[in-house]
């Protein structure tokens, strides 16, 4: 039984290798672009906000029924 899990764990470590992503492209020139300038990374502040409020709405959910169910229960 141990066999698979040490095939599949020495697979995905050998993969990793080979999965190495490119480095991105340079910027184009024109349009005011000055030398190579460095990549600008996406906003995660917006997504992670909806996230976590969803997240939290959805444990308020799973509270507010586990609590109805229980005093269901012991009427």
């Amino acid at each position: 039984m141990k066999t698979p899990k040490i095939i599949l764990i020495i697979a995905f470590f050998l993969s990793s290798m080979v999965l190495f992503a490119d480095d991105p492209p340079p910027p184009p020139a024109g349009h005011g672009a000055t030398g190579n300038q460095d990549p600008k990374g996406a906003p995660i502040d917006g997504g992670l906000g909806i996230l976590l409020a969803l997240g939290a709405g959805y444990g308020g959910y799973k509270l507010y029924r586990k609590r109805k169910q229980e005093a269901e229960e012991s009427e």
